[in-house]
């Protein structure tokens, strides 16, 4: 399974969304901010499979961390996440660089199927397609 690196900062979701990937098989290392998300990166030599990130966060936020990931590693594929629309909207101009932004709340199987598709390289029109 995938080796993801998750960055959020509301520990309840952490905790949610790093139980829900690990119950599929996967590594999840989980941190705090995307200042520390960029420190795991350069430990670990971008040897992750995901970058899975919230948007809004202190210190750095996703847009800042989406953008020097992309920069440091760019077959890392990323995917964020987001409850405010004003940020979704932020995340749009990053479209080259981002798998997909998942709107928050999100159930369990949501997140699980996205990361499953960012995993896989499904973008978002694909699965739709697929569905059909």
């Amino acid at each position: 399974m995938a080796r993801i690196l998750l960055t959020e900062d509301d520990e309840a979701v952490r905790s949610f969304v790093q139980r829900a990937l690990e119950l599929d098989g996967h590594s999840v290392k989980a941190v705090e901010d995307g200042a520390e998300a960029v420190e795991v990166l350069a430990r670990e030599k971008g040897k992750f499979d995901l970058l899975l990130s919230d948007i809004k966060m202190p210190v750095m936020d996703g847009i800042a961390l989406a953008l020097h990931t992309a920069r440091d590693w760019p077959n890392l594929p990323i995917l964020l996440m987001t409850g405010f629309a004003d940020q979704r909207e932020r995340a749009s101009g990053l479209d080259a660089l981002v798998h997909d932004v998942i709107t928050k709340p999100f159930s369990l199987s949501d997140i699980r199927r996205a990361v499953r598709n960012a995993v896989a390289g499904i973008v978002p029109e694909q699965e739709r397609r697929y569905a059909s």
